[in-house]
């Protein structure tokens, strides 16, 4: 099963619990101005804090913020237009297209984030097999998010 949102849908209190369930949450809490979700793998000795802000002010416009917390690190997704929820794989894919780019966020269930930046949009439709395996990686990860994005790049 796979939940999405695009420009134009609020980020909701079901698509909140959907993300908490699908990354084996160890904690949900709705606050004011955003969904906390923490996710704890014991095995590993990793622990993570996802926040959704499903409308904030991103300087002069607003828009969707996604906040992930680590022990090191702190990284942020702004104006996020859709995300895809994949039981199978145990992870959350969000992803900002702008322009032609696409930014994604990757959190797994077993605590892990990965981040990936302005990729080139055609990126994601290319032969796998004709790109360098680090290049390879990201489009693989962000492909999956192919069906919500827009069908012509932003192009603001």
């Amino acid at each position: 099963m796979s939940d999405n949102f695009h420009k134009g849908k609020t980020f909701t209190l079901e698509d909140a619990e959907n993300i908490s369930k699908v990354l084996r949450a160890e904690k949900f809490s709705q606050e004011s101005d955003r969904f906390r979700i923490k996710i704890v793998n014991n095995d590993d000795k990793r622990a993570l804090s996802l926040e959704v802000f499903p409308e904030i002010a991103l300087g002069k416009d607003r828009g969707t913020l996604i906040v992930v917390y680590t022990g090191n690190s702190h990284l942020q997704l702004h104006n996020c237009t859709g995300f895809v929820v994949s039981e199978e794989l145990g992870e959350v894919t969000f992803v900002a297209e702008t322009s032609g780019r696409l930014s994604g966020l990757v959190v797994e269930q077993g605590a892990s984030c990965s981040l990936y930046a302005a990729l080139d949009r055609e990126l994601i439709s290319s032969d796998f097999t004709q790109l360098g395996v680090e290049v390879m990686l990201s489009g693989v990860a962000l492909s999956l998010a192919e069906d919500i994005l827009s069908q012509k790049p932003d192009q603001e």
